[in-house]
């Protein structure tokens, strides 16, 4: 793995030298604005209102109006990869979390630098890189870049103020345990009447109070939110708004959210959607549409309440005078999530009360509603095709972005990487070449400023390939052209300026650039310590040592 890092390093250094050189003008203190970068958990692609969706997002949806929406931005896939990249500018393997980070029950069992499951020593954050540049760097939310290695945690890795989950998943109303809360580097105990959505917007107006209150310089917020992931944990009320809103089905929802994205101009209309893989609506009995009516309405009520939440956010930088000069991008981790089977888990006893059901309750929506979250893409979280990592990127900065300019699409694709050279430029800060005594990767990222402020033109974020990798599920974009692979094949090529829903399999219609782009991934992935060759058997080992490890706690209590 050292050799594969020094090989990139020694590939990609004059190369990330002249664009950073391009993107990295210093600028002054008075006009650096502050960056907020807001992370929403499991979140579809068309669930907001901005994106075709029905959920109440009037902020989110505020947002869109006065800035930008990409129309082609991608996560990877899963939770933690795609906090990998975000953090670091680097494929998740080169920060250490190829496949998961290691969970708080158990320590990661793999050795191998690209999967040992929390951000290894060869890479910086964009705390630690902003930090340098004179911001205050603050967070607050869901971290899960590792958890048994304090040195792997926030304050560790560059922020000046945590509150949070260090771990994934927890319970909205109380966390506990090793699914509990931290403030800075302690543990904290939920009072009566916490909720995750609102403390961690509470924490993060406090934190950039106090940073505004300080001095003069900027600050960088990444608050992390864990909704709507499960367990689906909805306050009562904001339920309420939703009971009976799903009650016609999900092949309705995804005919009325397609027909939104049609009129907005998001989706082409001539692409084929991808066909919905729930069973009909009407061969399921009252009983099951009612408890997957209260399934999609908890969703649908996290989802509100976090845009409730970011109104309350915006409304503090207006109040202290930070809205025009701050940079706020909204995006998700990866598309909706089908864990929980086919209709979802969770009894009405849960959903309605889930201060009492608590964490182990679980509620999901499962694979079929999660498939009308993505409308109009195929598949979901864990996947590379578009719906597993298409992700919503709202970008609003008054000062940054024309006015002539608010309200539109961005054409240009765009992916996480991109976010360490856009804020390094920002900010006027340099990308170490060391940390700490040891060589840094360079990021393959490309600044998104001069698309955002307008200055691009025509021209795309990226002419060159990118590439992704996770649990064996493998693609490459190259233009318009996307290699894919669903963990057991076979690769599939597709034309995305004529189908983006991926629909149109081209791969026996062109052999020969599949040919090429699958030799091109391959090489990329053996560069990057992508174990596809035996990816299965390293997530056989996961299940096989935790189910060894857990049968050995056990018996020795």
């Amino acid at each position: 793995m050292q050799r594969i890092k020094k090989d990139l390093r020694v590939r990609a250094t004059a190369v990330f030298a002249c664009m950073m050189a391009a993107c990295c003008v210093p600028l002054s203190g008075a006009v650096r604005p502050n960056i907020v970068i807001i992370l929403a958990d499991d979140m579809g692609f068309s669930d907001i209102g901005c994106y075709g969706g029905e959920i109440n997002t009037p902020n989110i949806d505020g947002l869109a109006a006065s800035g930008l929406r990409f129309k082609q931005f991608y996560n990877d896939g899963r939770c933690c990869p795609t906090r990998a990249s975000l953090m670091t500018g680097l494929h998740p393997h080169l920060a250490g979390i190829g496949h998961m980070t290691e969970g708080p029950e158990l320590p990661s069992p793999l050795k191998d630098e690209p999967y040992q499951g929390y951000l290894n020593d060869q890479c910086v954050t964009l705390a630690q890189v902003l930090g340098q540049a004179g911001y205050h760097t603050l967070m607050t939310g869901k971290w899960h870049l590792g958890y048994h290695r304090k040195e792997t945690w926030p304050l560790q890795r560059g922020f000046d103020k945590y509150f949070g989950i260090i771990s994934g998943a927890c319970d909205y109303f109380k966390p506990s345990g090793n699914r509990g809360l931290t403030l800075m580097n302690e543990p904290f105990e939920a009072p009566d009447g916490f909720y995750t959505t609102d403390a961690f917007t509470q924490y993060a107006c406090r934190f950039v109070a106090e940073s505004v209150q300080a001095d003069d310089r900027p600050f960088f917020l990444y608050l992390a939110y864990n909704a709507p992931h499960w367990p689906l944990q909805a306050k009562t009320a904001d339920l309420k708004k939703y009971e009976g809103t799903y009650k016609a089905g999900w092949h309705e929802l995804s005919r009325q959210r397609l027909a939104r994205q049609k009129a907005m101009g998001l989706i082409d209309p001539q692409w084929t959607p991808a066909p919905h893989e729930g069973p009909q609506w009407d061969s399921l009995t009252d009983a099951q549409r009612h408890v997957l009516d209260l399934r999609m309405a908890a969703y649908a009520a996290c989802i509100d309440a976090m845009d409730q939440n970011i109104g309350r956010l915006m409304q503090t930088l207006k109040d202290l005078g930070q809205v025009d000069n701050t940079l706020v991008f909204f995006l998700s981790d990866n598309g909706a999530c089908a864990e929980g089977g086919v209709l979802g888990q969770g009894d009405e006893e849960a959903i309605r009360n889930p201060w009492s059901s608590g964490y182990s309750s679980s509620p999901a929506i499962g694979r079929a509603w999660a498939n009308a979250c993505n409308t109009p893409f195929r598949l979901y979280k864990h996947f590379v095709h578009e719906g597993g990592m298409a992700t919503p990127l709202v970008v609003h900065w008054p000062a940054g972005i024309p006015k002539e300019r608010s309200g539109s699409f961005v054409e240009s694709f765009g992916y996480l990487q991109d976010f360490m050279p856009t804020c390094v430029g920002l900010a006027g800060a340099e990308y170490p070449a060391t940390w700490q005594g040891k060589a840094t990767v360079p990021t393959s990222g490309k600044s998104l400023v001069p698309v955002i402020t307008g200055k691009a033109g025509d021209r795309p974020v990226h002419d060159e390939p990118v590439f992704w990798e996770h649990e064996g599920n493998r693609a490459m974009r190259d233009g318009k052209w996307k290699l894919v692979w669903a963990r057991k094949g076979p690769w599939e090529l597709f034309d995305l300026d004529a189908d983006r829903t991926e629909m149109h399999n081209l791969a026996d219609q062109m052999p020969r650039r599949l040919s090429d782009m699958k030799r091109t991934w391959e090489n990329w992935a053996r560069s990057h310590g992508v174990q596809f060759q035996t990816s299965f058997s390293y997530y056989n080992m996961i299940g096989d040592y935790v189910k060894h490890r857990t049968m050995e706690l056990e018996s020795s209590h």
